[in-house]
């Protein structure tokens, strides 16, 4: 059923078993801190971890649960589980159904490099702190509609967990975190999700170097304050490249949003933000702040090739540049006769017609009569006829060199 290794070893001592029959019985038989290493084969879940152990698969171990309940609980500190193959859990949202759960005993859990594929969720960590989730594949349930999937990875209350380098595909959100705080999320790859990224209510984190790829929303940051959102990638992503949503003291810095998005950029009642160096093209619109969302730092941002750079309706005077250096537009026709790298002229990137098809969509059918390029022009020659709006100040007439490199174009 399950052997020792050879070797004669003190009863304080950590033990490798090796395992070929009944999972369950060989984690109640091993002694905390034991490692059991899976021969190749099948095993029947659902599985209990109660004691800190080490579990190895060699990615050929697969573990089936019962369609019911989760596959892997674990409610025991310093435990790994890696090299795994999990699938079969049940379907209930209430009960948090999932491949591996880990519940708040879990402290200091590693997963890795684990295959988790058809379950409700791929992996929870509830409660359990400075877990270390990374390099899994995770993949959900294609037979479920998008509403009624779990989520790849999902998080609550769990300070200090680190979730890297993890790919996840055909869940409802990529990595979902809630009502947490100090939390690293790095280097994953999402796909054919709702959100590759959902924060709610999760502060003093990170996010860095993620790819989203293809997704309804690439990151929705909502409800949270203190976070570095950085060098993270939205490609294709259909309804929003990154979303903040009551937003507060987030830094975001070399992101690219980028590919038939319908808004790079959505701020909506998010104040004090840091943007920098953010490349956002090909979108419909470049960003769409709303609600209020003012005393937000925008500079050397790249706004290139959107339909609308921005979409602002108010009647505030909002200066996009800091200390004489404000972002580059790609429909900016300016020069720049002292040669400093900013145009000479200042950039309203929306004016009155703006502000008048977007409340009135009907009215675009004027836009090319004689009285509109009147009213254009007279605010081109007259700006005391601009209802407020944004203003840079200190235009760039180049994109940043840091977004112009090999790895960001």
């Amino acid at each position: 059923m399950f052997a020792t290794a050879s070797l004669p070893l003190s009863i304080t001592e950590a033990r490798e078993v090796h395992v070929s029959g009944n999972l369950q019985q060989a984690i109640d038989a091993a002694t905390p801190g034991d490692t059991l290493v899976l021969t190749e084969g099948t095993y029947e879940g659902p599985l209990v971890i109660t004691k800190p152990l080490t579990i190895l698969g060699n990615s050929k171990a697969k573990i089936i649960g019962i369609s019911s309940g989760s596959v892997i609980h674990v409610t025991a500190p310093d435990t790994r589980l890696d090299g795994l193959i999990v699938t079969g859990s049940g379907l209930s949202l209430e009960t948090q159904d999932s491949g591996i759960f880990l519940d708040k005993e879990a402290t200091g859990a590693i997963v890795a490099n684990n295959v988790v594929t058809d379950n409700l969720i791929g992996i929870y960590v509830s409660g359990a702190q400075n877990v270390h989730v990374t390099s899994n594949q995770i993949s959900g349930r294609q037979d479920l509609r998008m509403n009624e999937r779990g989520n790849g990875i999902q998080i609550w209350n769990a300070p200090g967990a680190i979730i890297e380098k993890n790919d996840i595909r055909y869940g409802r959100d990529g990595i979902f975190v809630t009502t947490s705080e100090q939390n690293i999320f790095k280097d994953n790859t999402m796909r054919d999700l709702r959100f590759a990224i959902h924060y709610m209510y999760t502060n003093n984190s990170e996010v860095i170097g993620n790819r989203s790829y293809g997704n309804h929303i690439g990151y929705a940051i909502m409800s949270s304050s203190d976070l570095v959102v950085e060098d993270n990638l939205s490609e294709q992503d259909r309804d929003r490249g990154l979303l903040f949503n009551y937003a507060v003291r987030v830094v975001v810095k070399r992101n690219i949003v980028r590919g038939g998005t319908e808004k790079c950029i959505f701020i909506y009642n998010s104040h004090d933000n840091y943007f920098e160096e953010n490349l956002l093209s090909d979108c419909a619109i470049g960003i769409h702040f709303t609600a209020g969302s003012e005393k937000n730092t925008m500079t050397r941002n790249a706004f290139v090739n959107n339909q609308n750079q921005v979409k602002y309706v108010g009647t505030r005077w909002l200066e996009w540049s800091r200390d004489g250096v404000g972002n580059y537009w790609s429909d900016q026709v300016a020069m720049d006769l002292d040669r400093n790298g900013v145009a000479d002229s200042i950039y309203r990137p929306n004016d009155l017609t703006d502000r008048i098809i977007w409340q009135y969509p009907s009215a675009r059918l004027l836009l090319n009569s004689p009285a509109v390029q009147i009213l254009k022009y007279a605010q081109g020659n007259f700006p005391a006829l601009h209802p407020g709006g944004v203003v840079d100040s200190a235009p760039l007439m180049a994109i940043p060199k840091s977004l112009t490199d090999g790895s960001k174009l």
